[in-house]
Order: C-alpha cells, then structure tokens, then sequence
C-alpha cells in the first residue's frame, strides 16, 4: 500500500526497484529508443525520453510504451541516468547548455552513444557530480524492435574512468551485447574504422549494384548476395590474403577494360559519375596493400600500377570477369 508521502507524488509510481535505475532518453532517434527499450527490458525504468520530431514521437510510443515525452531539462531532472543519444556534433553544447541551467545531479550517471567521442565531452556534467560513461554500439540501427534482437550480438564500445569501468561494462552486458574498452585517447581513430568499414561498404555495394542493373541485371541482391557474404566472411578471417581477382592475378588488361566500361557508362548516365573515381581509388589500394603482402610480384605489379595510371584508358576487347 502506497503511503500518504507516495500518493501525493504521482512519481512515486514509477520509481524502479531496489538496484535499478531510472533512466532518461534524451532524443529518441533510431539508437535513443532502442537502446532504452533495451535497459527497459533488463529491468531498468524509463521515466522519460525526450522527442521532437513525429518519428521520434512514433518510436517512443512503439519501443517505450507508457513512457512520457518531456522537454528535456525535465527527462534529466528525472533520471538516474541519462542516455544523450545525439547527433556527435550536437553533444558538447547540449551537454553544456544543461550545465549551465544547472540540470545535472550530483551522483548522476550520463551515457552518451557518440563513437566519436569519449568522457572529456561530458567535463560539464562531470564537474558538476555526475559520472560520464560512453557507451557506442558498433552497429546500424533501424529504430525498430528488430534491433533489439541484432544487440544481443553486438559490439559496444565503452570509455569510461577506471573506478566506473565496471559500471560502464555492466551496462552493456544488461542488455545483451559485449562490451570492449577503447581509450579515451583512441576514440577518434576508433569511430572512424567504423564509420570507413560500415558506411562505405554501403556506397560500394550501391555502385556494384547500380552496375549491374546497367548491365541487365534485376535481381542484384540474388547476384551480389552470396559473393559479397563470402568474400567479407574470407576478409574478416583472413584479412588481405582473402583477396581474389584482376588486382591479385595481376591481369592489368581487365583492369584496363574495367576502367574504360566504367567511364562510358558514367558518361552515358547509366551509372552515377562517382562509380569510375570510386573504383580507381579502391584498385589502387588494393593494388598497394597486394604489393605490400607479397601477393602481387614486383612485375605484375608495375603492369597493374600502369593499368592504373590517370589517364583514362581505351577499351580493350577481353573478358573482365
């Protein structure tokens, strides 16, 4: 039975139970409010999320149901924790502007999503008692309930000072993902892996995609599907020694034919201007990184090397299989 103190104090209610936290989303985006529905289902209790646009709206009422949205100096008054799922370049002066309006609480913790960034954007909070932890989840994230699923195999990437690492990593294990530790010092280098490997390997698979329906082709995923699977699976055990094809066999004519159709469809409009620049740039390191490994000789190395050249070359007959 609720006391009289409780009664008069409608959030009585919503107070989590003993070592539990409740926990503030500020900007409910696509990892906002999966990330708290996360917590939320690892028994945590969301006391409020903040959401501006009407897709924030709709994935507070679909992902955090009963949860009220509110401004946000109110959602970190509220919270025990505040998840700041923003844009990274939005982060320092949102966490500054609450310092300033003196919002946050001694004791407090604050968990930011950024993979740019590590605690030292959080120095405002910090100095005003709360406990900064980042936690970045190396994934994509669509903003439904499948990503709740995808968690529980993902990577998160945590920074945080030695005596609260725990906690950071507690975090992570809750709601089903592993954590590992990058340096504050290496948060950068970090995003920016990420962001090479995950963000333009979905330019690269539109171009080839886009090629190929130039070339004919409907089904791109029923072609593409299967080789790409395989060669990212021999890329990630095997690294460059997974590498097939023109640049390893050191076929520099295919090269050059590949080069010429590439400029011709671009210069016809059946595929975008950037696709030919995209590929010379990749075929050129991938040459360097072969030469490098051993797996192209000095020889065949200098063919592709002039196959490569900036020049662009005429059409070859041949197969560029």
């Amino acid at each position: 039975m609720l006391q009289d103190d409780d009664a008069a104090d409608p959030r009585a209610r919503r107070r989590p139970p003993p070592g539990r936290l409740g926990v503030g989303v500020v900007g409910a985006g696509r990892v906002g409010a999966v990330l708290g529905a996360a917590l939320r289902a690892a028994g945590h209790a969301v006391v409020g999320a903040s959401a501006v646009s009407e897709a924030s709206r709709e994935r507070v009422e679909a992902l955090l149901p009963g949860v009220p949205v509110l401004p946000v100096p109110q959602v970190v008054e509220r919270a025990e924790l505040v998840l700041l799922a923003v844009p990274d370049d939005a982060l320092a002066d949102l966490v500054a502007g609450l310092a300033a309006t003196g919002s946050w609480q001694a004791g407090q913790l604050v968990v930011h999503t950024s993979g740019r960034h590590g605690t030292a954007v959080l120095e405002p909070a910090r100095a005003a008692g709360a406990i900064p932890l980042a936690l970045h989840p190396a994934m994509t994230f669509t903003g439904t309930s499948l990503d709740l699923v995808r968690l529980t195999d993902a990577v998160v990437g945590v920074t945080a000072a030695a005596p609260v690492l725990p906690v950071a990593q507690a975090l992570v294990v809750e709601v089903g993902a592993e954590p590992v530790v990058v340096e504050e010092a290496d948060r950068a280098l970090y995003h920016a892996a990420l962001s090479h490997g995950s963000n333009h390997l979905v330019t690269l698979v539109a171009q080839a995609a886009e090629a190929l329906r130039a070339a004919g082709l409907e089904r791109t995923d029923r072609v593409l599907g299967p080789l790409l699977h395989a060669a990212l699976d021999g890329a990630l055990r095997a690294g460059d020694d997974a590498l097939t094809g023109p640049v390893a066999r050191g076929d520099a004519g295919t090269l050059r034919s590949h080069r010429a159709v590439l400029a011709a469809a671009a210069a016809s409009g059946a595929v975008g201007p950037d696709l030919p620049d995209t590929h010379l740039a990749l075929a050129r390191a991938t040459a360097a990184r072969a030469r490098a490994s051993g797996r192209l000789g000095a020889r065949a190395g200098d063919d592709v090397a002039a196959a490569l050249q900036d020049d662009t070359p005429e059409a070859q007959s041949g197969d560029p299989s």
